[in-house]
This record gives C-alpha cells, structure tokens and sequence, in this order.
C-alpha cells in the first residue's frame, strides 16, 4: 500500500497562530453563520476523502481520539470509513461522555451509528493507517504518560499515519515537539496554516501537507493579520526581473567574497561560485595569499586575490557593490583584520560563518547587512543553547534582528527570515534533507550577495535568495537527496532561474 501524500494545490502562504485559529473559528460561526458542528463534519469529510485518495485500498483504520474539537474530527472520519465498510477501531484516550458541544455529538454520532469505542491504548497489530485526531492545536504542556505511550506507539507501527489539523505533540506556533509527538505520512490542516508546520521539527513530524478552507469565506479572514509568511521560489521569483537584451556586466553588480583562510579556501570557492550562478555580474574573492593562485582553477571566471593585510584589501573594496563576509575566514588575526576593514567599508554585508562568531564575541548593529546564521551560530549570537533556539525558531530570528540590526536568516529546515519592515517573518517551506551538507551555507551566502548586487532591498534579496537556494536545492535532489553536494545545488541554479527569463 502506498505510504506517499499526493500532490495537492498550491498552499496559501498567510500563518496564523493558534490563538488565532480559534478567533478564525469563531468568527466563522458567528459572523459567517456556519455551525460548529457543520465545520468539523467538513474537517473531518476532508481528512477522510484525503485518506481515501491517498491509500485507496485500506481496509481496516484505527483513529486516535483526544478530549477536544480534535477528537470530534477524528469521529466524523471513523462514523465515514464505517458506513463505507471499512474495519474501524477507535481508541479514545479520554472518556468520550466527558467531550464536549460539537465534539461530544459526533462522538454519540459515530457510536449510534453502531461504532465501538475502546479505552485500552494498545494499538492493533495490523491496520492499514491510523488516524491521530488526539491533540491537534490545544496542546499546552509536554505529552506525558499514557498519551506519550500511544504517540511512540503510532511512530514504531508499520502503517502510516494521517494527522488531522496538527502532528499531536507538535507545537503550532513554533514547531516545537512538546515532549513527543506523531511524525505523520501526512497532515491535513484547516481554515489557515500554521507556523510551526513549516520550521523546527515541522517537516519532521507533518509529512506532506494538505490544506482546506473547509469553505471559510474570504471576509472572516478579513481582519486578522498573519502572524508569519509562508514563502517559496514560484512567490518569490517575480522579484527578479527578465534582463534587458543590452544589459552587460556592470548592470549585474560586483560581488566581493572576502575569506579562504589556510585549509578553508573551499568555502570561499563555493559562495563565489554561487554568486556568479545566481547572477552577479562579477565576483571577486580576497583569499589568503597561500592559495589565491589556484582557488579559481577549474572556474577562471572568479577573479582570486591573495590579501595580506586590510591595505591589500581595500581596492577591492573600492571597486565592490556588495561584501560576502565570512566563509572560510577562519579564527586567526588575518581574519579579523579583514573582518575589522570589512565592517568599516560603506559596502552591503552578507555575514556568514566565521564572521558570525567574531559578531557574537563582539556584538554591534547595522543597518546594512544580513545575518546568515544556523542554529548554533544563532545560538552564540543570542547567549543561548541551541535547543533553545530551535525551541522557538521564530523569536530567535526577531530577537537576532532587533539586536544586530539589519536582516536576520536563522537558516534550517523551514529558514525564518526576519526584517526591518513591520512585515510578518517569513518562513521557507522549499528545500529537503540533502541540503544537511558542508558547504551549502556558503552557497547560499553568495546567492543573497548576488540578489544585492543585482539591486534587490536587503529583506527582498534575503527572501529571495533563501526560495532560490531552496528550490535549486530540490532540483538537485532530484538525482536524490543523499550526497548531495553545494557544488550540486550550485549548477541547478542556472536551470531554478530559467523561469525568471522565461517570462
């Protein structure tokens, strides 16, 4: 039996939070006139047509009910698949007379219609899918016992499992997992996305995400701002211009990647290369004198300069729109005098790697500069653990940009880009494991230098930039995901921006 979610239309890109999502609900029953009852048997009809779709020869389901509206939509699917003669085991791990409004009438819905309802946790030893309709978005506090035993459970069975609305465990707002949580073959999600679906351990535990407005009418979302963006290369693309057919060099911006210290001179390659496949007109590399007279073999078009000191460095800096700061800087005084000399030039940064430490060692602000930092950069930056950063993706982005300044890109799974306009954070939802590979944040270093150079505004080249990679990311996995190199992300981007000129 197929195991793969099918490909569905494209998601909205608004996230809304979960306190949010209630207001939406509510709103949906008092101002569009749709019953409580009427919205879940929609969420659940959906989740039942997406299972019939998905794994066509079932023939056997058993559905994890929890104690709220959840577990109402979890016995909309059961009552279904049981008039539709499927074997339907529903294990409720909180008493069903206890449920509530909407929740507890199609609870009695499904158990008139002649459905049992067991209270033993133990999961069957055979059934073609299971159903986690226990926490969905109502989670506050870590899963424990006897909840956490059956989440375990569902993740070791060998049949795959359909969340409904959110992976129970998995925090919605930040994509937290809250002690455990269900790592699902597929999420079906209702009246509008949420953030943590798409960052921190998000992909993990949703598997492929469906989305349906269960009929919601545009004017109830009329008056909620979302709380975060969902972005991806097909949104973002039309921010690159087709090029004029005089254009020449010198309209494509000159990028200079200043780093290649002894034993890292393939960083700097790669964010130099990448600048030059992203589209920079020119890219020139300030490289340790011990390697400059080589770094460019195999790719003349990079111009390579062995700097010694910041006095070598600054006719490079003269004649540079944009500075890549960091790759293969390393730790020692040649960096940090080129660190120092590249801080005080009236150049756009693009700060990445060893820059990044020596900013957390010595912390100041800008307004022209992005931050590329993983999670464990970002962690030094902010004083904190790295699990406490992954924790909440989406406030260690905003606290790195109100602290340094500029833009901020926690990159990851589910890259959170933070900037200076009152615009929601933006959250990429492109990109797979593969990307999980040395010198992949180097690449994207010089694709954001690139987009500057070219003339985008620092958010619009940090948004752009982080879906181009992404997406030139998946193009490369297509030859598969593991092994796949930077080197392998960089020639796809070529092809990734054949749509922008194809236009």
């Amino acid at each position: 039996m197929p195991h793969r979610i099918p490909e569905t239309s494209p998601l909205p890109h608004a996230l809304y939070r979960a306190e949010q999502l209630r207001l939406l609900d509510r709103a949906a029953i008092d101002e569009a006139g749709i019953a409580g009852g009427e919205l879940m048997e929609r969420a659940g009809r959906a989740a039942y047509r997406l299972l019939r779709t998905t794994w066509p020869r079932a023939r056997s389901l058993t559905v994890l009910c929890g104690a709220g509206n959840n577990a109402g939509d979890g016995y909309v699917v059961a009552r279904r698949a049981a008039a539709d003669g499927l074997a339907v085991r529903v294990i409720a791990l909180a008493d069903p007379d206890g449920l509530r409004g909407d929740a507890l009438a199609k609870a009695v819905a499904y158990r008139d219609a002649g459905g049992r309802i067991l209270s033993d946790p133990a999961l069957p030893a055979r059934t073609d899918v299971i159903i986690d309709a226990l926490l969905g978005i109502g989670i506050g506090r870590d899963v424990e016992g006897r909840w956490a035993e059956v989440i375990r459970a569902s993740n070791a069975h060998q049949a795959p499992v359909l969340a409904i609305d959110v992976p129970s465990g998995l925090d919605a707002d930040t994509g937290a997992v809250r002690g455990t949580a269900i790592e699902a073959q597929g999420t079906t999600t209702f009246i509008g996305l949420k953030p943590g679906l798409f960052t921190g351990a998000g992909p993990d535990c949703c598997g492929r995400i469906h989305f349906d407005r269960l009929d919601v009418p545009a004017t109830v979302y009329a008056r909620t701002v979302a709380a975060a963006r969902r972005i991806d290369w097909p949104s973002q693309r039309h921010l690159l211009a087709p090029r004029r057919r005089t254009a020449h060099k010198g309209d494509s911006g000159h990028v200079l990647v200043i780093g290649g210290a002894p034993g890292l001179a393939g960083a700097a390659r790669l964010a130099g290369e990448a600048a030059l496949r992203a589209g920079a007109g020119l890219v020139t590399i300030a490289t340790h004198p011990a390697h400059a007279s080589w770094l460019n073999i195999g790719r003349p078009e990079l111009m390579c300069r062995g700097v010694e000191t910041p006095v070598d460095l600054a006719p490079l800096i003269e004649r540079a729109d944009v500075i890549a700061l960091g790759p293969g800087l390393g730790q020692d005084a040649w960096g940090e005098a080129l660190w120092r000399a590249a801080l005080n030039a009236e150049r756009p940064l693009v700060v990445d790697a060893d820059a990044l430490n020596r900013l957390a060692r010595a912390p100041r602000r800008s307004d022209h500069w992005i931050l590329t930092p993983h999670p464990g950069e970002a962690a030094r930056l902010l004083g904190l653990s790295t699990a406490a950063v992954q924790l909440d993706r989406i406030a260690a982005a905003r606290t790195l940009q109100e602290r340094f300044g500029g833009v901020a890109i926690l990159k990851g799974a589910g890259s959170v880009i933070v900037g200076p306009s009152h615009r929601p954070p933006a959250i990429c939802s492109d990109g797979n494991p593969g990307l999980a590979s040395g010198g992949t944040g180097d690449a994207l270093t010089g694709v954001v230098a690139a987009l500057l150079a070219q003339g985008l505004e620092l958010e619009e080249a940090a948004e752009v930039g982080v879906c181009l990679h992404a997406a030139a990311g998946d193009a490369a996995a297509r030859e598969g995901e593991r092994g796949l190199l930077a080197s392998d992300l960089i020639a796809a981007l070529r092809g990734t921006l054949r749509s922008v000129e194809a236009r």
